[in-house]
């Protein structure tokens, strides 16, 4: 059994290390997700992200981090979504979408926007956005370096 819930202090070193093991991720990413995870954890703000975590069986399997998109009205981006690769395939990156979902709805957000790179490496990662719903709205040629599209998704949401 899987559950979603916002991530705790002791919940850190496993984060960390899942970013690290990704294969996605190099060093910087990985650095700042630490960063944005102290920023989480030691600000009673949060300094406007926040991070869930996925448990199985006791153990941390997976992570998000969003937050709400300065200087916008109800728009929030989608950081990072990650799962452990051993504990791929068992819904928990759509469990973690939809409590991403849940919250920002919970938050006033009107739009998700998520961004990923456009390489071959990361089509699965495309891949996953589009079998949820999400809508590729934009495509930056070469945002992130020579032959590395930044492709944009988003998801609206009702009003209310």
């Amino acid at each position: 059994m899987t559950e979603i819930r916002p991530t705790l202090p002791q919940d850190a070193a496993d984060i960390t290390r899942l970013a690290g093991a990704e294969r996605l991720f190099n060093a910087e990413e990985v650095a700042c997700v630490a960063e944005l995870l102290q920023d989480y954890l030691d600000k009673p703000d949060h300094n406007g992200y926040f991070f869930l975590t996925a448990e199985s069986d006791g153990r941390v399997v997976g992570f998000a981090c969003y937050g709400p998109t300065p200087l916008t009205h109800g728009t929030f981006d989608l950081y990072w979504i990650l799962v452990d690769r051993a504990a791929g395939r068992r819904g928990i990156g759509r469990a973690l979408m939809a409590r991403v979902e849940t919250e920002v709805r919970e938050r006033k957000g009107r739009l998700l926007v998520l961004d990923t790179s456009g390489r071959e490496d990361y089509a699965g990662t495309r891949g996953f956005y589009e079998s949820l719903g999400y809508e590729r709205t934009s495509v930056v040629p070469e945002f992130y370096g020579p032959g590395d599209d930044l492709v944009v998704y988003t998801r609206r949401f009702a009003e209310g």
